[in-house]
């Protein structure tokens, strides 16, 4: 069969496309790989979708506390195809405006189907064979699915059709308690469902700070039946149900629902492209060995995204996206990737947000650091809202009064954080909190306040 040569592949068309719409603009020949909806998973089956129902479950959650506030408030009902509807119709259109988009874009070929490397730079997309000196793989990543006896016997979904089920679930049980669980059982659980969160460690959130994991892990405990050290022994079907036999500190139950979610993890899509067949390194969870400049272990194979390995947010794909370019198209001139002061958010209830390292993280590694804690509560617009819980975590290098991180539980914490990203951004200090001036009395008087409570060096 005869190949089809390009000047670059991109493989994925999520944040890849940046790689070659700028490829294509240079007059460079571009085949773009995608079996799905374009605009990757954060479109389609992540951020941006799991983030217009939590904005539901939010105004659910406003008219719930509105009686806190002195006024009498009632949701009278949920129509719950209306929402499916309104946001799968935004995703959808999106999606299928990017292909358009790229089909007829001039130097894009689109192949809608599965890639699969077959031999050294050369990809069997469905019946084609394409080669190119040049390939990107933003192949990303899928769930993934631990092995649970009675798993492959009972019916469960994943965060890949978790935002797509047209009726609402009555009972629905969460195996893992991650970002992707806590987010999700926010909005199912806001909106009506009972939800139970199994976890096999003592906190929810584990990769937060200690204090953020604990505080949050209490919140959410009062608004869900969380099982924390519990590890899921067995599903299987009890009638129309499904049944979870559960293990807490030595004693066994059995929980059961009629939606069963497992969101444990994700695993990359290395080995559904056989990336072995073009030579390409792995780590051991599988992941593209990359550099410095998002070059792989094979000549003219960059990678970027989730499949890297490195983080796995739309926003450190979009920059790795941007020096992939640069690098691709400037191999004279290749610069290395600043992943300074990467930030986070989880878009629950409460919100947290984080930048930089954990207080656990330094003490592992011995770091000399002061802290500094503030309640939003003790802030005039904390006290408005009512709010209880809310608090912001500073982290400082003791000698420097540099910012190693800054941790935040609460509502808007994923707008908080990002003065704090700026000013780790710009090496400017907690002098870059402490002596701007904040507008009296809104939130962001939080984070000053935690920085001016650092202990002193």
């Amino acid at each position: 069969m005869k190949k089809e040569v390009f000047d670059l592949i991109v493989i994925g068309a999520g944040s890849g496309l940046e790689v070659s719409s700028a490829a294509a603009e240079n007059g460079w020949t571009v085949a773009v790989v995608e079996e799905g909806p374009f605009g990757g998973t954060c479109l389609n089956r992540g951020c941006i979708p799991s983030k217009m129902y939590v904005h539901v479950a939010d105004v659910m959650r406003t008219i719930q506390r509105a009686s806190e506030f002195g006024i009498s408030a009632k949701a009278t009902g949920v129509d719950w195809p209306s929402i499916v509807k309104r946001i799968t119709g935004v995703i959808d259109e999106d999606a299928r405006e990017i292909e358009y988009g790229n089909r007829h874009t001039k130097n894009i070929t689109v192949f809608k189907t599965r890639g699969k490397f077959i031999g050294k730079k050369t990809l069997q997309v469905g019946d084609k064979i394409i080669t190119a000196k040049n390939i990107v793989i933003a192949a990303g990543t899928r769930p993934s699915i631990p092995p649970i006896q009675g798993l492959d016997t009972v019916p469960f979904i994943t965060s890949d059709q978790a935002l797509r089920i047209k009726k609402q679930p009555k009972r629905m049980i969460f195996i893992g308690g991650g970002y992707i669980a806590c987010e999700l059982a926010h909005f199912f659980g806001t909106l009506g469902t009972n939800v139970t969160i199994l976890q096999r460690s003592d906190l929810l959130l584990g990769r937060e700070d200690g204090e953020i994991g604990t505080k949050f892990t209490e919140v959410f405990s009062r608004r869900f039946d969380v099982r924390l050290n519990t590890n899921t022994k067995r599903v299987f079907k009890t009638g129309n149900k499904i049944a979870v036999e559960i293990e807490t500190k030595g004693k066994n139950s059995v929980v059961t629902c009629d939606t069963l979610m497992v969101a444990t993890g994700r695993t990359p899509n290395t080995d559904v492209l056989d990336v072995a067949a073009t030579g390409l390194a792995v780590s051991k969870a599988g992941y593209l060995e990359v550099d410095e400049y998002l070059r792989t272990s094979v000549d003219g194979i960059f990678a970027l995204g989730d499949i890297a390995g490195k983080w796995a947010f739309k926003h450190s794909a979009n920059l790795e996206a941007a020096y992939c370019g640069h690098n691709l198209l400037n191999p004279k001139d290749l610069v290395a990737i600043d992943y300074a002061a990467m930030p986070h958010a989880i878009f629950s209830s409460p919100q947290v947000a984080g930048v930089g390292a954990t207080e656990e993280e330094l003490k592992e590694e011995n770091v000399k650091y002061a802290k500094g804690v503030y309640e939003y509560k003790n802030t005039g617009y904390g006290a408005a809202i009512l709010e209880k819980d809310g608090f912001v975590k500073v982290l400082m290098k003791r000698g420097t009064r540099e910012i190693l991180g800054c941790h935040i539980i609460g509502p808007y914490a994923s707008m908080l954080i990002h003065e704090v990203i700026i000013a780790m951004k710009a090496n400017l200090g907690a002098a870059g909190i402490t002596q701007a001036v904040h507008v009296h009395p809104a939130l962001s008087e939080v984070v000053q306040r935690a920085f001016n409570s650092i202990e002193k060096p």
